[in-house]
């Protein structure tokens, strides 16, 4: 028995391994020659176009901000995310050069299996009874009170105060020059 379990240990060992050294990090786009690369001329316009609608004021995931020069230096509740001087062991730059699946950004979107809900085991929701609206899912249609206005929510909701599930299209991931122009930013000091 003793055997069995060297040999499983020894085999998710090697597999962990091989999968961890499958990211061929020379394979990251080379730092842009621009020079006096600055966060807000050069870097936030990236960000704001890829980053910030779930790295933002609004939701910030995992603590991380990219809409502000403090935020990115701060990092995630994990840590830095950038080594100043040094972009191509920043966590920021392997992420958003898309080489290792596991970490890239913007990840890439799921895809929803039939059954249920992306990641459970709940099943699929049944359709609503006859009269409400909106077919699978949706809520039945409440009805409006006297004086009672529609109009929009607080910022990202709707009139009943309920964030869409779809917040528009996915986020685009950054080009390979746009990967440079990051490592040539953080190699001449994140400013």
């Amino acid at each position: 028995m003793k055997l069995l379990t060297v040999i499983i240990l020894a085999g998710a060992t090697a597999g962990f391994s091989a999968q961890a050294a499958a990211v061929d990090w020379s394979k990251l786009p080379a730092a842009a020659k621009t020079e006096n690369v600055t966060f807000e001329k050069d870097i936030l316009p990236i960000f704001k176009d890829s980053c910030v609608r779930c790295h933002g004021a609004e939701r910030p995931k995992a603590q991380l901000r990219l809409d502000t020069l403090e935020g990115v230096l701060k990092g995630t509740k994990m840590g830095s995310i950038l080594k100043s001087g040094d972009s191509a062991n920043s966590l920021l730059v392997k992420s958003v050069s898309q080489l290792d699946p596991e970490i890239a950004m913007p990840p890439k979107p799921r895809v929803r299996r039939p059954g249920g809900p992306q990641g459970t085991n709940v099943p699929a929701m049944k359709e609503r009874s006859e009269g409400h609206e909106g077919g699978e899912g949706a809520e039945p249609r409440r009805e409006r009170r006297e004086g009672e206005e529609r109009g929009p929510g607080p910022q990202g909701t709707n009139a009943l105060g309920q964030r869409p599930r779809n917040f528009g299209p996915p986020a685009k991931p950054l080009t390979a020059e746009q990967v440079g122009l990051v490592r040539a930013w953080i190699d001449q000091g994140a400013k």
